[in-house]
């Protein structure tokens, strides 16, 4: 069945116009209509357009009646424009049947929606670095996308790591262990504490808080962890998931310190189970999650099953 897709800039400028064209033109192969919205190209300094050019895009993006209102890249951009984004706009045509997709820099607009209207979102792929990748997008991500397309995605599940006892990066849990009806929340960790403190950071309680990045060496990872575990944020939390941390380097002065580091100290810190390898992040294959929704998060041994059953918008 043909859906139509929207894609716009609410972000940073595409730098990348052959991965934006491979994008459109394998959106169009899955058999989809692709609308481009007018400044999806548009660039002024770091950004795809002024701010007010932005906050149009996103305007019109909530009036396309598209199915998907697809990020054409992240970046940087959303931060500074969070006080004059129409929120309710947002939240009507998400009942309408609109699906607001994307990952990183959308991680700010993901969760001031929440924030403010309540209303669920899609932690997903953007069009270049997902439907634009080359040799060709992943598999899984496609299919993860075609099923929000047609309403059969109700959930995800993965493979923990392998625990070695006092050096398990996560918590030891039992044979069965699992949390229901939690609010599933969370994107880029820069993005996410970068919230603190405002209007637009979710106040959740006994939620699954989701959690990745790119480019960030684990001791700038264990920072903004930090952050959190003295905010209160994390204690809050039925479950921590540690999506995926890629393109950092490490350096000789590390000696040592890496994120299973991280990820051991965090654990020594909260009771909260944190479970690591959930596939989403800036990787090719990535799951695409409710952000904002109620889900059941089970573990037996290190199979892992997050369900949240069918929703709309």
């Amino acid at each position: 069945m043909t859906k139509t897709i929207y894609i716009y800039s609410p972000s940073g400028a595409v730098r990348d116009k052959a991965a934006f064209r491979r994008g459109v033109r394998r959106l169009q192969a899955l058999g989809h209509t692709v609308e481009v919205d007018p400044d999806a190209l548009s660039s002024r300094m770091r950004f795809a357009g002024d701010d007010e050019t932005r906050l149009a895009a996103i305007g019109r993006a909530a009036a396309s009646g598209a199915d998907v209102a697809l990020i054409s890249r992240g970046g940087y951009g959303i931060s500074r424009i969070l006080d004059r984004i129409d929120y309710q706009a947002v939240a009507a045509a998400s009942a309408r049947g609109t699906r607001f997709v994307g990952i990183s820099d959308f991680t700010a607009f993901q969760l001031a929606l929440m924030a403010k209207t309540g209303c669920v979102s899609w932690a997903g792929p953007a069009l270049c670095e997902g439907f634009g990748a080359l040799p060709s997008p992943d598999d899984i991500m496609e299919d993860c996308f075609n099923d929000l397309l047609l309403g059969q995605g109700e959930g995800a599940g993965w493979r923990l790591p392998v625990a070695r006892g006092a050096a398990a990066e996560a918590a030891v849990l039992p044979a069965e262990w699992g949390v229901s009806n939690a609010t599933l929340w969370g994107g880029n960790l820069a993005v996410l504490v970068s919230l603190l403190g405002t209007p637009y950071f979710p106040q959740v309680k006994g939620g699954v808080l989701f959690l990745e990045d790119v480019a960030e060496p684990p001791y700038r990872v264990e920072r903004m962890l930090s952050q959190l575990l003295h905010a209160g944020v994390l204690a809050r939390q039925k479950a921590i998931l540690m999506g995926q941390f890629t393109e950092y380097k490490l350096t000789p002065h590390d000696k040592g310190f890496t994120l299973k580091t991280v990820f051991q100290w965090l654990q020594s810190r909260v009771a909260t189970p944190v479970l690591c390898n959930l596939p989403f992040g800036h990787v090719p294959t990535k799951v695409l999650l409710p952000v904002g929704a109620k889900v059941d998060l089970v573990v037996q041994g290190r199979d892992a099953l997050m369900a949240w059953g069918h929703i709309h918008g």
